[in-house]
């Protein structure tokens, strides 16, 4: 194979398996959204994951787009940044690197609906998702668009890295809608 078409492909190959760690960071990570005026929600894992759900129905389906931010396309940590925005009224870091260093570390023995959990997709790559129950987590999958996945499923289960806890005293209460 000629040397350009092999960097040409190893470079194509690269960017495709980059995953959401790519996305531009936006400059104010820890800026929360002005509160409604309803009741707070704080961390009810019921209310939590009534919103997670909702959120899923939603975006199902929805196409992996690296970068993406909207129904026509979106990669795993906007995903994530939306959905803390949109249901819990709080906003995240853009990308799964500062989204990393969010909250506090929890065990995976004691995730609760909303953690964040993350895992090591390749050697840099990282990817995000948002922990549900029963070991399953909402995500945009590069292979199958905005979906819910299991923990120990094939693909995932060896690539579990950490989850975080969002501290939610770094945020005003987040308020049912």
């Amino acid at each position: 194979m000629p040397k350009k078409l092999l960097l040409i492909l190893l470079l194509s190959l690269t960017t495709l398996t980059a995953g959401c760690s790519l996305a531009p960071y936006q400059q104010s990570p820890h800026r929360a959204l002005p509160p409604s005026t309803q009741e707070p929600i704080r961390s009810d894992s019921a209310a939590i994951k009534k919103k997670i759900y909702s959120q899923y129905r939603k975006w199902k389906g929805t196409r992996y787009s690296l970068g993406g931010m909207s129904r026509r396309g979106i990669d795993c940590s906007g995903l994530v940044y939306i959905t803390y925005r949109d249901q819990l009224d709080i906003e995240l870091p853009r990308t799964t690197e500062y989204q990393a260093q969010v909250g506090k570390a929890v065990k995976r023995s004691n995730l609760r609906a909303g953690d964040l959990v993350f895992f090591k997709t390749s050697h840099k790559v990282r990817h995000v998702g948002i922990y549900i129950e029963d070991g399953k987590f909402f995500h945009a999958s590069t292979s199958r668009g905005v979906t819910i996945s299991g923990l120990t499923d094939y693909y995932w289960k060896d690539r579990y890295w950490k989850a975080r806890r969002v501290d939610w005293d770094e945020y005003p209460a987040p308020r049912a809608k």
